[in-house]
């Protein structure tokens, strides 16, 4: 029995094994004249598979005898997962149906199935025979082939000629096969490319090619002129023969070539063209040549020594060599693999990498060897014969070869195996993705959770909520999510991870006793010579699950699986203290479920996160009550009554408060909810105004709040928050409500008053108007009380619905001169205003400008007479009533202001003055009267041209026609238009006398102008 080295790879088991020594009537009857017994050698091996599955194996004895053995896969012990001797399955394998044909004395050299007639070829003493398939009829001889030493089956690759001789145009092979094919196919005659069996045999120093054919199908092949010979059932037929084969050891018909193996080497024989080509020669050394057809991927192996070189059927190299490690006595193929067997072992090898994946020791029998395969049939069966005994080989199925390879933890061949597999068609997408997932699990409770995670996210059919047990303990709110999947049972079932690292770390422990001890126990080398600890191994097993779970999120998934990801992701995160990926994943969409994370976030004082999570779920008050206890920075253990507190003294704000107020406003500045709004607006308020600010006046809510219950939350002491919303209110809102005007222009005087109004009479007067250019860096707060002031005049002199009288009265004590200059104006005090802008702030410009407003004369004449008598003990304002009258006293009546002069004005500052007034009176008489002769002269010249138009003659024959209707005018009346135009009386009187009935043109509207004397003359 077979016995498999340690460490390789499981491609063949064998299933089922006969000596022909155990045999009795075997060796009774096939070997009476054999001096010895129990020594009944086998020289050639075939297998076939019935229809009804059963698979027969025919052995040619050295004795001459053909044997069969018939193995049923119904009564073969199906392989478990915990069997572990092969020789124990083995023996429960029956043999059965053993049969026997005596054909003489000379050895059996070659056995090949004819499954399409339902016979047995075999070449014994240079005789072929055939016989039934299952050995119950008698042999019988083809006589007409004498002197056989060697005989082949065709086999055809002639789906893939196409694109073997286009991966070789370039040598010219390509156009030699063309030419061929446009030779005719058929010798003499007979059509070489037809559905029946065909054979080459060689037959002395002769190439014989037959055709065998079920009886009454001769007729079916017209024009075959080679011998026919007539077996009762069928008939063997000669249609061609070729001269000149000496020494020919082994050979194989492909399609319409024959390669054959002399000792000299390999040659290619065209039956076409019956000419030969050498494919190369051998060494003087090496060994007797060998080849092996690899059906499977259609190409012949052809060997020197321990090397196979691989070729088409045009005898041309294809793929790479493959080195053995010992010179095959014997070649087979199963699948992707070839089988050697050499040095008592039957070796298996990988036909793309010719990697060695399995070798099987045989026994220490000596003599000769051969390898069978059914080559036509389901290639899952392959025999081994050494001396007298035969090994039937199964080729293990794809799962069991696998599940072989994870038992030995050989997670790369694994992994290699499936993806080549997969690559050629032999296993699915699916079943790809499932190993991933079972070498994953493995990995896992192996301890190498990077790898494991890596397989994870490579198989495309596992569910992410395979891993949920592994995070939270069952039974719990996702636990029938859970696929009850064990895979192939290599692994435990999922249990937490803490219980995952705690027995893997046991495991190590108990390696490294064991090792000490001198016992092998295929732990990890890595974990024994240098054991991790336990916080290291959580530690990455958490963060390759996080890493996973992070990639799950984006796949397209069922509610309750995206909600479990989340939920334990964030579960994940704290028990790692991320914070920052837990308020990253809290703040974002999410699909966490809050119940579950509500008391483990509130206990483990990550209220940030929690107050994330309230707020993507739309929970905004418990977010602000969260918000609002970190706000007031109390201990974790009073964090939990602080929620329902409001009692409470507000401490003097620091970072992480003002950040818990951005985040409660961010969510504040969205609601359009009252209640909620000003509840908060109180605690925001002591943190930070200008977060309250933003809140109040923002315009993301879609419902603004009433300004009545704003402006009563707000607190008397908190003037800044109120001006900046009242502003807002007015200015951005446009709020037309004199009452919020009203409070606006208080809330801006009131702080004025108190900075500035008192300490003016201190400051320069033209100081009361601020720039910007003129603050300096450090703000004061009389600065302040500067700028609010500008404020102030900017809102008095543009809005006119607030109550002046009212704001006049609260800043009626204070220096403010200008602000009372605005109110009076809007109240219409013009001589107030006069008074204390000209006399109070001494800003004659100003003055002047309002005078302009009013502009009424007497305005100038009351704003001189204020500088020339101010009263009040003042002295006369000369220079300012010269500036006055420089200014603007041509508008002024000069006798008037010779009135309102002063007796003790300095005659030399108003002589000037005087001077240029009365000038401009002259000036002002001349032009009246050249602008009165001139509109005579006009009205002269443009009486004198519509006389002139009036008295013009018109001339009018017999040919003139009515420019509307083109009618001959003759003796009717006519009309003309200022433009010339001549129509009928008729047209005339189809319009209004003034538009003109050819163009339309209306001479009220679009006047003509025609120049008279006067213009032409100028």
């Amino acid at each position: 029995m077979g016995r498999m080295e340690s460490g390789d790879r499981m491609v063949l088991e064998a299933v089922a094994e006969f000596e022909t020594s155990h045999i009795p009537a075997f060796s009774s009857s096939l070997c009476s004249t054999s001096s010895n017994l129990g020594q009944i050698s086998i020289r050639s091996l075939a297998i076939s598979t019935t229809s009804a599955s059963k698979t027969l194996i025919y052995a040619g004895s050295q004795c001459g005898a053909i044997l069969s053995f018939v193995f049923d896969p119904s009564q073969h012990h199906t392989r478990t997962d915990t069997d572990q001797d092969p020789g124990q399955r083995l023996s429960s394998t029956k043999t059965s149906s053993s049969r026997c044909v005596r054909v003489g004395n000379s050895p059996v050299e070659s056995v090949i199935v004819v499954a399409e007639i339902d016979r047995v070829l075999f070449l014994s003493d240079g005789f072929l025979h055939l016989v039934d398939r299952y050995l119950s009829s008698p042999v019988q001889k083809l006589v007409f082939l004498k002197g056989v030493s060697s005989v082949a089956q065709k086999l055809s690759f002639t789906d893939t000629m196409v694109s073997q001789t286009d991966s070789v145009s370039e040598d010219g092979s390509k156009k030699a096969w063309e030419r061929v094919g446009r030779i005719s196919s058929r010798y003499n005659g007979f059509s070489v490319f037809t559905n029946y069996p065909q054979f080459a045999a060689i037959a002395g120093r002769k190439l014989v090619l037959c055709e065998m054919r079920s009886a009454g199908r001769v007729n079916d092949a017209p024009g075959a002129i080679g011998r026919v010979h007539d077996y009762g059932g069928f008939t063997v037929t000669v249609f061609r023969e070729f001269q000149n084969f000496d020494a020919v050891t082994t050979m194989a018909w492909i399609d319409h070539s024959v390669i054959i193996g002399t000792a000299s080497g390999y040659s290619l024989f065209s039956c076409i063209t019956g000419q030969f080509s050498s494919i190369f020669s051998l060494p003087e050394s090496s060994g007797p040549p060998l080849l092996k057809v690899m059906h499977r991927r259609k190409e012949v192996l052809l060997l020197v020594d321990n090397v196979g070189i691989a070729s088409n059927s045009l005898g041309q190299p294809v793929g790479g060599s493959m080195i053995f490690r010992h010179v095959p006595e014997a070649v087979g193929q199963i699948s992707m693999y070839v089988v050697v067997f050499g040095d008592g072992k039957l070796d298996v090898y990988h036909r793309r990498t010719g990697v060695l994946v399995q070798s099987i020791f045989c026994g220490e029998r000596t003599g000769c060897s051969v390898i069978a395969e059914d080559d036509g049939g389901n290639e899952e069966f392959l025999a081994c014969a050494v001396s007298d005994k035969v090994i039937l080989f199964h080729q293990l199925s794809v799962e069991e070869q696998i599940k072989d390879l994870l038992r030995k933890k050989n997670i790369k061949e694994a992994i290699s195996l499936v993806e080549e597999l997969q690559a050629e068609g032999g296993v699915t997408k699916e079943m790809l993705s499932f190993v991933h997932a079972q070498v994953g699990f493995l990995l896992l409770f192996g301890l190498r959770f990077e790898g494991a995670v890596d397989h994870f996210l490579q198989s495309e059919t596992m569910q992410p909520s395979e891993i949920f047990p592994f995070i939270m303990r069952d039974p719990n709110r996702w636990s029938s999510l859970v696929p009850r999947n064990r895979y192939w049972g290599l692994h435990p079932p999922p249990i937490p991870l803490e219980d995952v690292v705690d027995n893997g770390l046991m495991a190590i422990h108990r390696g490294i006793f064991l090792r000490k001890a001198g016992v092998d126990t295929g732990a990890d080398e890595g974990f024994l010579s240098n054991p991790p600890s336990r916080a290291e191994l959580l530690e990455s097993a958490i963060l390759n699950i996080i890493r996973y779970l992070k990639v799950s999120r984006d796949k397209d998934l069922m509610p309750p699986v995206k909600e479990g990801i989340d939920t334990l992701l964030l579960y994940l995160f704290r028990a790692l203290d991320l914070t920052e990926d837990m308020e990253k994943l809290a703040s974002s969409p999410n699909n966490c479920a809050v119940e579950e994370l509500e008391s483990l976030l509130q206990d483990s004082g990550h209220l940030r996160t929690l107050a994330f999570l309230y707020a993507s779920k739309g929970m905004y008050t418990k977010s602000l009550d969260v918000w609002r206890a970190l706000a007031l920075n109390l201990p974790n253990g009073s964090r939990k009554d602080a929620l329902l507190r409001w009692d409470v003294q507000y401490p003097s704000a620091n970072s992480t408060q003002k950040d818990a107020a951005t985040q409660a406003s961010h969510i504040l500045e969205e609601s359009s909810d009252k209640s909620i709004v000003l509840k908060h607006l109180e605690w925001i308020i002591e943190v930070d105004e200008e977060l309250a600010v933003s809140v109040l006046t923002s315009e993301k809510r879609a419902e603004q709040l009433p300004p009545e219950e704003v402006l009563a939350t707000i607190s008397s002491k908190k003037v800044e928050v109120m001006q900046r919303y009242l502003q807002w209110l007015i200015e951005d809102q446009g709020l037309e409500d004199s009452q919020f005007h009203t409070l606006y222009a208080l809330s801006l005087a009131k702080p004025v008053v108190e900075t500035i109004g008192t300490d003016v009479a201190k400051h320069d007067p033209s100081a009361a108007m601020l720039r910007a250019d003129n603050v300096s860096d450090t703000i004061t707060s009389m600065d302040i009380g500067f700028l609010v002031r500008e404020k102030l005049q900017f809102f008095l002199d543009s809005s006119d619905l607030y109550d002046a009288e009212v704001v006049l009265d609260l800043i009626e004590g204070s220096e403010l001169w200008l602000e009372k200059a605005i109110l009076h104006r809007k109240l219409g005090h013009e001589a107030l205003v006069l008074q204390i802008l000209a006399l109070k702030l001494e800003d004659g410009e100003a003055a002047e400008r309002y005078c302009a407003e009013i502009g009424r004369p007497d305005a100038y004449m009351q704003l001189l007479d204020m500088y020339l008598d101010p009263q009040d003990g003042k002295e006369p304002m000369f220079n300012a009533a010269v500036r006055l009258l420089h200014n603007h006293g041509e508008s002024l009546d000069p006798l008037q202001v010779l009135e309102k002069l002063s007796p003790n004005m300095p005659l030399q500052l108003a002589s000037e003055t005087l001077l240029r007034m009365l000038r401009a009176r002259v000036h002002h008489y001349h032009q009246g009267q050249i602008v009165y002769n001139l509109s005579r002269a006009i009205n002269l010249d443009t009486r004198l041209a519509r006389f002139e138009e009036r008295t013009r003659h018109v001339q009018i024959n017999d040919e003139s026609l009515c420019d509307s209707c083109h009618t001959r005018l003759g003796t009717k009346l006519f009309a003309m238009y200022p433009d010339d135009s001549v129509v009928c009386y008729k047209c005339f009187r189809r319009q209004p006398e003034h538009i003109c009935p050819v163009n339309g043109r209306d001479f009220q509207r679009d006047f003509v102008f025609k120049p008279g004397w006067l213009v032409k003359k100028l």
